[in-house]
C-alpha cells in the first residue's frame, strides 16, 4: 500500500510538472511580445524600412542585410505578426535549451526566469520589434550551446542550432563580428583547455558562421545581381571618426592641398555620426555612399595611419561608453519616416494597421521602463563579471564559468565593433545586455536554487 501511495504521488508530481511546461510554453511567448500586442501591431524602427525595401528596390545598401529583408518579406502577409510568432518561439527555445545543458531544466525555473527577463530587461522589446537585434543575444547564447554542448541535445536540435547562427549572423555584420570574434577566443582556449572545449563543437561554430557568409552572399547575388558583402563599413566608421573630430583635424591638414569634395564643408561638419549620415547635410547634397564612398575611404584609412594615438584614445572612450550606454527603446520612441514611407510605396496593404498602432500615434515613452531597464542592466554586467571571477576561482572552467566568459566576452566584443566602428549608441547595448541578467539569474538560482553540488574546481 505504501509503495502504492508512494508511485501515486510521482504520478501527480510528474501530472503536474507536464501542466506547468504548457502553462511556460503559452505565457513566456506571449509576455515576449506583449508590447506588440498591446501596440498593436509590432514594433517599428527608423531602420526597419531599410530592410523591408531590399526586396522591391533589387539594389544593396549600406548595413541592410538582404536575408533579414527576405525574412521581413516572408511575414507581410501576416501583418509580420508571423515575424514575431518566430522572434518569441526561437527565443523560448533558447532560453529553455540554455537551462537544459546546464542541468536546471523544469517548468517552474523557466517561467520565473522568462518572466523576471521580460518584466526587468529589454528582451520582450527586441521580441517585439522588426529589426535584427533580437539574434544578436540569442545567437550568442545559440553558439554556447552548440560548441559546448552539443553532445548533450538531438541531432535535430543541433542542426537546428546550426542553421539558426547562420540565419542570426547573415543579419547584421556586428552580430557575424562579434560570433567570429567568440570563435577565435574559442580556438585559443581550445589550444589550452582541451578537455573542455570540444574539437569538433568548435568547428561546427565556425561553419555555422562561414555558411551565414555564404546565406548573405546568395542572397545578395540573388537580388541584386552582385556577388558582394553588404556595403557601408568605411562610411559607417567614417561617421565615428567625424563626431570624434579625426575626420575634421584631416581635412584641416589636407585642404586644400588634397581635393576632396568635403574641403568646401569642412567649417560645417555636422556634431554627430547620425547628423551626417541620416539628417539634412552635405551628405545628401555630394552623393550620399554611392557619391562619397571613396572619399570617405582615403580619410578613414588615412586618419587611421597618420593619427594613431588619438584613434587609440578614441577608440577606448568609445568603447567605455559603448559598455555604460543599455537603455532600451533608441529609434522606437522617435518620428521613423524612412520606415513608413517604404511601407507606403511598396507595402500599402500594412498602411492603416500600422497608422492604428499606438506608436505611430506618440504613445511610447521609455522613460520609466528605463528607471528599471538601465540599473538592471549596468548591475547585471558587474556581477556578470562577479562571477566570471569567484566562480573561475572556485570552480575552474566548469560549464556556468564558460558560459558567464562567453557572455562577458560578446558583451565586450559588442561594445568595440560597435562603439568604435558605429559610435556609441543605446540601441546597441541593450540588444545583448539582457544576457548577463540572464546568466546572473541562471547562477543564483544553481547557487540558491539547487546548489553547486558536484560542480568543483578541477585537478
Amino acid at each position: 500500500m505504501r509503495e502504492r501511495h508512494i508511485n501515486t504521488q510521482i504520478l501527480g508530481a510528474r501530472r503536474g510538472e507536464s501542466g506547468l511546461i504548457w502553462v511556460a510554453a503559452i505565457v513566456i511567448p506571449l509576455v515576449l511580445v506583449a508590447p506588440a500586442i498591446w501596440n498593436g501591431y509590432p514594433l517599428l524602427q527608423y531602420d526597419t524600412g531599410g530592410y523591408l525595401a531590399r526586396w522591391y528596390e533589387g539594389y544593396l545598401v549600406p548595413s541592410r542585410s538582404t536575408v533579414f529583408g527576405l525574412y521581413l518579406h516572408f511575414g507581410e502577409d501576416s501583418s509580420f505578426w508571423i515575424n514575431l510568432g518566430i522572434q518569441a518561439l526561437a527565443t523560448f527555445w533558447i532560453l529553455q535549451l540554455t537551462l537544459r545543458v546546464l542541468g536546471l531544466s523544469g517548468p517552474r525555473r523557466l517561467l520565473g526566469i522568462g518572466i523576471a527577463l521580460a518584466l526587468t530587461t529589454s528582451l520582450p522589446w527586441l521580441v517585439s520589434l522588426l529589426l535584427t537585434d533580437i539574434f544578436a543575444g540569442l545567437s550568442v547564447l545559440a553558439l554556447y550551446i552548440l560548441v559546448l554542448h552539443g553532445a548533450r541535445i538531438a541531432g535535430l536540435e543541433k542542426f537546428a542550432l546550426f542553421v539558426f547562427i547562420a540565419f542570426s549572423a547573415s543579419t547584421h555584420s556586428a552580430t557575424m563580428a562579434v560570433l567570429l570574434g567568440l570563435c577565435c577566443l574559442g580556438l585559443v582556449a581550445w589550444l589550452f583547455l582541451r578537455g573542455r572545449i570540444p574539437g569538433s563543437g568548435l568547428l561546427q561554430g565556425w561553419l555555422s558562421i562561414a555558411t551565414g557568409a555564404a546565406m548573405l552572399l546568395s542572397a545578395n547575388f540573388a537580388l541584386s545581381g552582385e556577388l558582394a558583402w553588404t556595403p557601408g563599413g568605411y562610411g559607417v566608421i567614417f561617421g565615428r571618426m567625424l563626431q570624434d573630430g579625426i575626420v575634421g583635424r584631416y581635412l584641416r591638414d589636407h585642404c586644400p592641398r588634397d581635393n576632396l569634395k568635403l574641403c568646401p564643408y569642412r567649417n560645417e561638419l555636422p556634431a554627430t555620426a547620425d547628423q551626417f549620415l541620416w539628417g539634412d547635410s552635405m551628405f545628401d547634397t555630394l552623393g550620399r555612399f554611392k557619391g562619397l564612398n571613396d572619399e570617405m575611404r582615403t580619410i578613414a584609412l588615412g586618419s587611421l595611419k597618420e593619427y594613431p594615438a588619438q584613434q587609440a584614445r578614441a577608440a577606448l572612450a568609445a568603447t567605455a561608453k559603448q559598455l555604460a550606454m543599455v537603455a532600451t527603446g533608441e529609434g522606437t520612441n522617435t518620428w521613423i519616416g524612412h520606415t513608413y514611407g517604404i511601407i507606403e510605396r511598396y507595402i500599402p496593404s500594412q498602411i492603416k494597421p500600422m497608422r492604428a498602432a499606438k506608436q505611430q500615434r506618440w504613445h511610447f515613452d521609455f522613460t520609466e521602463l528605463n528607471y528599471v531597464h538601465v540599473p538592471v542592466a549596468l548591475a547585471s554586467m558587474l556581477l556578470l563579471a562577479a562571477i566570471l571571477a569567484w566562480r573561475w576561482w572556485r570552480y575552474g572552467f566548469d560549464d556556468l564559468t564558460l558560459l558567464a566568459a562567453t557572455a562577458t566576452f560578446a558583451l565586450l566584443g559588442n561594445a568595440i565593433i560597435c562603439g568604435v566602428i558605429s559610435g556609441p549608441h543605446d540601441r546597441y547595448g541593450a540588444r545583448l545586455v539582457w544576457v548577463a541578467t540572464f546568466v546572473v539569474l541562471i547562477s543564483s538560482t544553481r547557487r540558491f536554487g539547487s546548489g553547486d553540488a558536484g560542480h568543483s574546481r578541477p585537478g
